[in-house]
């Protein structure tokens, strides 16, 4: 009989945000939003700033994370990034400061370094979609 469920891990380089038996996952890869069930093949991908969504026990939950990579073998989806925070740990004030920094920098474009402005607001963006305070 094939596994149900695979192991969800998340690591940053301060900790390790979550290690869940879950049913599936959808991720922000590089190519564009990719779903994962038990039993997927093997692949390593790269992630843009996104959302991370995973079911447990038939409940969708959402994670923000900042980019980095995913690895997928032997039922266990294991995720690198730079940052990750679950929907409960979003302050979603700060997260609304960081999103009007970054479109302001945007704005202005003097001396703006665009790529990594338009990163923070990506990051920014997901941040408030998780926590539910942004509907775009």
């Amino acid at each position: 009989m094939p596994d149900k469920t695979l192991t969800l891990e998340v690591v940053t380089p301060e900790r390790k945000v979550l290690s869940e038996e879950i049913t599936s996952i959808i991720v922000p890869a590089i190519e564009g939003y990719m779903g994962i069930l038990p039993n997927h093949a093997p692949m390593i991908s790269g992630l843009e700033p996104g959302i991370i969504k995973y079911k447990v026990a038939g409940k969708y939950k959402k994670m923000a994370i900042s980019g980095g990579f995913l690895e997928v073998s032997d039922n266990k989806a294991s995720i690198l990034a730079n940052t990750a925070e679950l929907a409960e740990e979003v302050d979603p004030k700060r997260a609304q400061a960081a999103k009007e920094r970054a479109e302001q920098r945007l704005h202005n474009k003097s001396g703006v370094d665009l790529l990594r402005a338009e990163t923070a607001l990506k990051r920014a963006i997901a941040r408030l979609r998780v926590a539910g305070g942004d509907q775009h």
